[in-house]
């Protein structure tokens, strides 16, 4: 069977997105390190379009998502399998916390998209689902009305790489720019997380351009 998209992580995100993907047609490998966790997710999942299987297996696919945050190894994890990422578009969803939420592992003039761009020149790097909570993804939509997704990224093809691939997903997809615009739309989400739980919309919470 063809994979479409290869995510690393049977975390919150990771389980979530490749349901999503899933459910638009497309067939998902999710790995794990453990990957008798990642066989249990899938046959808890019951979709045939989710194979289970380990990180190397996850690899192989043309599309890789690591469902991984900076401050729990996602730079070495990734440098350890860097030939397999070489021309390959990686889909970049971390925000790059710190591990009690409070502030950035990255300095101002970074983002987490712009340091994977540094440990893997190589590869296509977009940056996509920054700003969507994993509850979001649970039920994506608001009064009938899909939410924004902003996508950033320096290679043309890989946006539109990304693009296709994610026909039939529940969002609507606006180009945000360059990568360096990563570094707004990941402390945006900092700021409106901490708003949402002020306001107690934390974590169902995401963006709608108006106008």
């Amino acid at each position: 069977m063809k994979i479409d998209i290869g995510i690393l992580g049977t975390g919150r995100m990771g389980v979530r997105l490749a349901r999503m993907y899933a459910e638009a047609g497309r067939t998902v490998r999710l790995g794990s390190r453990d990957p008798a966790r990642a066989a249990a997710v899938a046959r808890e999942l019951q979709d045939p379009r989710i194979l289970p299987g380990s990180y190397e297996d996850a690899l192989a696919a043309p599309a890789i998502l690591p469902a991984v945050f900076l401050r729990d190894g996602l730079l070495d994890l990734l440098a350890a399998h860097r030939p397999a990422l070489d021309g390959k578009l990686l889909i970049d969803i971390s925000n790059p916390f710190n591990h009690d939420y409070s502030d950035f592992l990255t300095p101002w003039d970074s983002s987490g998209a712009e340091e994977l761009v540094r440990a893997l020149p190589k590869a296509r790097v977009v940056g996509a689902f920054k700003n969507v909570y994993w509850a979001v993804l649970d039920d994506p939509l608001f009064t009938g009305i899909p939410s924004d997704v902003f996508l950033v990224g320096d290679d043309e093809d890989a946006k539109v790489h990304f693009l296709c691939l994610s026909e039939g997903t529940p969002f609507r997809y606006l180009d945000a720019g360059p990568l360096i615009n990563a570094r707004a739309i990941e402390r945006m989400t900092m700021i409106t997380g901490a708003i949402g739980r002020r306001l107690g919309s934390y974590p169902r919470m995401n963006w709608r351009l108006l106008g």
